[in-house]
Formats: structure tokens, C-alpha cells, sequence
């Protein structure tokens, strides 16, 4: 089985991946030649949305790199189709390909928020803060559409529970009467992705984000309605984007973010072939450059999955990010500590049949 041979532009118009390449669980493609050697038009990637059953809302980790222990994704895909994207391997558990299938062949998760519900009133539920978009964004395009993520937060909000968004996306804009309220009694926080500020690089990297300028317009809107906002900038591209650590900064911090963190370019396993073939095609005159920093800061690998070093990289490259990282976000006050979400506020509403109590 060879991999699939790069698409034809017009096929994958406005999408990040150049092909479509079999998951490592696939057992083949089989392509059948009926005779003729007429070619054919063949159409473009659509986009696809199927359902999916679930068993329960809430997943759970225990991954000492992050600061949360569950959350809760109401996609699997994402139509932005960020080429860089960690997640797009997770499509090879479907039997679906990382690459062109991960940004069009998406499933929803409509029972999410009254799971969601039946778990966060079992009795041995303990309430700690709820991850929400960790895998894939809970505001990409679908959304304004099946509006899973918007039901999820009206969960959350009757719960009284403490919740973290990550997103790129402005629909979040759309949330305002839900999110304020919330952040109003210290229940949610957002954290919002800015990886470049090159709109075309940008469009051709993150082909269906918002663009640059309009995502920090999300970060004045968030913050003006008092929706407290940390600046991401995920991920840091070697020798492409990290020129403009200390410029990402500072307009978000100019926009309003209270916060900021960082996460270097992370490959793992179909995503580096995706990026390089992306490379090859968009940056071919620094795809080695890139790739040797990559390589740097991983032992000479495309990328390294351990604990604590899978984020950041090590070597010279990864300490003096780190070190620009640090001096400018402690230069602009995005380096000190946010106050926590409150927890102390959760309960479980009346459900309809419960006694009422007297008191």
C-alpha cells in the first residue's frame, strides 16, 4: 500500500491537507480500472457530518502535561483544517484518513449535553474544572449549525460548573449571554489560539480560521463583557512563525488578554508526513530549515511523545523560545498567576419529580 499521491488543488480548495492518506488502521484501498483510460472529473472534498452514539460526555486523563483532568469535545474532526493539527491522528481510530477526511468527514456528538447532565448529577461526581475543545474546536463552522457546544454551556451554566474553553473560532462571540454570566461568578475562562499574524500564511496554514486581526477582535469582545481571555500561541512554527513571538504578545495583550502560554510544533505520527507534504508545496524554500529545528529539539526524530518534553522540545532552539517566551510575556503582565475558577458554587438543580425540601 503507498500513501495517496497529492490531491489536485482544486479538489481540496480551501482545505489544509494536500492528500488524503490512509490511517495506520486502514487495511488497504482498493482501486478498481474498469477498462477505460478516459479520465474523469472527479469533485471536490465536501463537507460530511454523521452522528455519533455515545456512551458518556465526559472523557478523562491522566496526562501529567495538562493542567485538567477531563473535558469534553462535542466534534471529532474539525472543518478548519489546521494542517499542523495534533489531533488529526485521532481519525485513524475511525477508520478515516488524518488527512482530507479529518477536515471533512466530521462527526457530532448531539447527546453530549444531556450526558453531560446525567453525569454531573451522579452522586459520585466530584467537581473540578471541564476541559471543553481540547481535541478538536467546539467553534468550528458546524457549529453555528447543530449548536452542540452552546447546549453544553447552558449545562454547565445550570450546574453552577467551572469550565475552559480553547478555541480559534468567533462563534464564541455568539455565547456572550452565556459565557458573561458565568464569568460574572468566576466559572469560565477562554483561551484563544493565535499562531500567526500573516493573514496569508495564516489562510493557507489554518485555511477555515478566522483570520488574524478578527480573532483579536474576539479577544476585545470576550474581555469587554468581562469573559477573562488567555492568549494562546499554538503552535510555534520553527523558522516560519517564531519570529513573531514577541509581536503575537503584544497585540493580545493589547486586545485584552490577562494571560498568555505557548506550545512548540508538535508531529505526531500521520502529521508530519501531512506537514511535510504541506511544506513541500506552500514553503518549499524553508521546509529544511523547518524540519532541522524540528529534529533539534527531538533527538534527531520528527517528534518525541514524552511526558514533559512532547509540549516544549529541548535543546538550545527550545530553551531560547522559552527564554523570549518568558521575557516578553513578563515585560507585558501575561505571566502571572490567574485566579482559579470557582468550584464552590456547583450543584445539582432540582430535576423535575425530586420531594421538594422544607428548608
Amino acid at each position: 500500500m503507498s500513501p495517496d499521491p497529492v490531491i489536485d488543488p482544486d479538489r481540496r480548495r480551501a482545505r489544509g491537507a494536500a492528500s488524503n492518506q490512509p490511517g495506520r488502521f486502514d487495511l488497504g484501498r482498493v482501486e478498481e480500472a474498469d477498462g477505460w483510460d478516459i479520465p474523469e472529473p472527479r469533485p471536490g472534498f465536501r463537507t460530511e457530518v454523521r452522528d455519533e452514539p455515545q456512551r458518556s460526555a465526559i472523557a478523562w486523563n491522566k496526562s501529567p502535561d495538562l493542567p485538567f483532568d477531563r473535558s469534553l469535545n462535542p466534534y471529532r474532526g474539525c472543518e478548519h483544517g489546521c494542517i499542523y493539527c495534533f489531533a488529526r491522528p485521532s481519525h485513524a481510530y475511525l477508520g478515516l484518513s488524518p488527512g482530507l477526511d479529518f477536515e471533512t468527514r466530521l462527526l457530532a456528538r448531539p447527546g453530549a449535553p444531556e450526558l453531560l447532565r446525567q453525569e454531573l448529577s451522579a452522586k459520585r461526581y466530584r467537581v473540578a474544572v471541564l476541559a471543553l475543545g481540547t481535541n478538536t474546536d467546539p467553534y468550528q463552522p458546524l457549529e453555528a449549525e447543530r449548536r452542540i457546544t452552546r447546549s453544553v454551556l447552558e449545562v454547565l451554566a445550570e450546574f453552577n460548573h467551572p469550565v475552559a474553553i480553547v478555541t480559534k473560532g468567533t462563534l464564541v462571540e455568539r455565547d456572550l449571554d452565556i459565557l458573561g454570566p458565568m464569568a460574572a461568578r468566576g466559572l469560565v475562562r477562554v483561551g484563544l489560539s493565535v499562531t500567526t499574524l500573516d493573514a496569508d500564511l495564516a489562510r493557507r496554514m489554518e485555511p477555515r480560521v478566522p483570520r488574524p486581526a478578527r480573532r483579536l477582535e474576539t479577544i476585545r469582545r470576550l474581555t469587554a463583557a468581562g469573559v477573562p481571555v488567555r492568549l494562546m500561541v499554538s503552535p510555534v512554527v520553527p523558522a516560519l512563525t517564531d519570529h513573531e513571538l514577541e509581536a503575537i504578545l503584544e497585540a493580545g495583550k493589547a486586545a485584552g488578554a490577562d494571560a498568555a502560554s505557548w506550545i512548540m510544533l508538535r508531529l505526531p505520527r500521520e502529521v508530519s508526513p501531512l506537514w511535510q507534504e504541506w511544506l513541500a508545496e506552500q514553503e518549499p524554500g524553508r521546509a529544511a530549515r523547518v524540519m532541522a529545528r524540528v529534529r533539534e529539539m527531538h533527538g534527531g526524530r520528527d517528534y518525541d511523545p514524552r511526558w514533559g518534553h512532547r509540549m516544549r522540545g529541548e535543546g538550545e532552539y527550545a530553551r531560547m523560545i522559552a527564554e523570549r517566551f518568558r521575557t516578553a510575556a513578563g515585560r507585558l503582565g501575561l505571566n502571572g498567576r490567574v485566579a482559579p475558577l470557582r468550584t464552590d458554587l456547583f450543584r445539582v438543580p432540582p430535576q423535575k419529580g425530586d420531594q421538594l425540601s422544607l428548608f
